[in-house]
């Protein structure tokens, strides 16, 4: 008899472990259903742009839309297809594979091949296979066709469009790399290109989905301003522009005129100032001649990292100012009232942005880039100067500067 409370204690006890083991099963269906549902969203509507872009594409079939769809889809809809494939069977993932390939003009195949061994850090070659094969037929019946049907349209719009949309898609994958793995955090591009910016965090786990990309932003990634395929404009818009201002005194008196206007609307709101550090202003010292001028019983210092620049800035014989040859550190170089930043900091110039106690700030912006106080520079310039009051706050990682203010 004394065993019988025993007996029901294990059995109580066993039914209680299957109860619980019971919920965890239920909460785990639960989770992954959830999951699964996230993800279902996720590709139906990846399915949906696909076929916008086909139908764009059909109604207005003009240059523009050839190459920039190509550009958008294979960074888009495409790349996404490649690291998430969007269905559970494979035949209907290769029946999409080859909905991209005649949309894009392009092998699928080709292009999943060489990106993963881009990911996996191998040299790709190209080797020809069924699915290869089936694809490169099928884009060739489809030129085939339009240069029989519509041999102006191929000729004079298709093939231009298309190479277009292919050069694009080289400065994407050129300056999303030429400096290491590059993130661009702009909220537009990244709306329009599915998170497509947050390269840095793409290469850490290339399976990652594109919705939780900005959750996982890396701190002090390497970053631009400026969408991968736009990255060239920082060196010809401002270090071509500095080197073009010292054959032209006509465009240098445009220079000065239109940044003068500008520092004469900020500077009233600064205060006393006694010393100013201008980051990177060699090449044209445009700003440490305008300061020379309104700021007449202040220190100027120029710190800039190329050594030319600053030989060049010093044939100009009205400047009196101290240069400094090396990377701005503002622990070392402190003290200042008033430090300028210029257009071409190279790190994150989001820091200086923070608030927290330093000298006042004017940093060079685009001019869609407006922050606290500002004054324009020239709509032609596409520039505007950001005033920000006693912040500077992060010391550690502002960046590095190789060009003029």
């Amino acid at each position: 008899m004394s065993s019988q409370p025993h007996t029901r204690q294990a059995r109580g006890t066993q039914n209680n472990r299957s109860s619980s083991r019971l919920k965890l099963v239920r909460v785990g269906n639960d989770a992954t259903a959830t999951v699964s549902r996230k993800r279902l969203r996720i590709e139906v509507l990846l399915l949906w742009l696909a076929l916008g872009h086909c139908i764009l594409l059909v109604a207005f079939p003009v240059l523009p839309v050839i190459a920039l769809g190509l550009w958008w889809n294979a960074n888009t809809v495409s790349h996404n297809f490649i690291h998430r494939p969007f269905f559970r069977h494979a035949m209907l993932n290769r029946l999409f594979g080859l909905y991209l390939t005649l949309l894009l003009g392009f092998p699928q195949s080709v292009w999943r091949d060489r990106h993963l061994a881009h990911h996996a850090d191998r040299r790709w070659g190209l080797r020809i296979n069924l699915d290869i094969a089936i694809e490169l037929t099928l884009v060739c019946a489809l030129w085939l066709w339009m240069l029989l049907i519509h041999p102006a349209f191929f000729v004079a719009v298709y093939l231009p469009g298309y190479f277009i949309g292919l050069a694009f898609c080289f400065l994407q994958g050129y300056y999303e790399h030429a400096r290491g793995a590059t993130s661009h955090y702009g909220k537009v591009y990244n709306l329009l290109f599915l998170n497509d910016g947050y390269h840095v965090e793409h290469h850490r786990c290339s399976t990652t989905p594109w919705t939780q990309l900005p959750d996982r932003r890396v701190q002090n990634a390497a970053s631009s301003r400026w969408p991968a395929v736009l990255r060239w404009l920082d060196a010809i818009n401002l270090v071509t522009l500095e080197k073009l201002a010292l054959r032209s005194k006509m465009l240098q008196r445009f220079l000065i005129i239109t940044h003068s206007r500008a520092f004469r609307q900020l500077l009233p709101m600064v205060g006393k100032v006694n010393s100013v550090g201008i980051v990177g202003g060699g090449i044209f010292p445009r700003t440490a001649l305008i300061l020379q001028e309104l700021l007449p019983e202040a220190k100027l210092v120029v710190i800039d990292a190329d050594i030319n620049s600053i030989r060049l800035a010093q044939t100009f014989p009205e400047l009196n100012v101290e240069f400094i040859h090396g990377w701005y550190d503002p622990l070392r170089h402190s003290g200042f009232d008033l430090v300028i930043i210029p257009l071409s900091l190279v790190g994150d110039r989001n820091a200086f942005y923070g608030r927290s106690v330093g000298p006042a700030v004017i940093v060079h912006e685009w001019i869609w880039n407006r922050h606290h106080t500002s004054a324009i520079v020239s709509i032609f310039l596409l520039k505007r100067l950001n005033l920000l009051g006693a912040q500077a706050s992060r010391l550690h990682d502002f960046g590095k500067v190789n060009a003029g203010s």
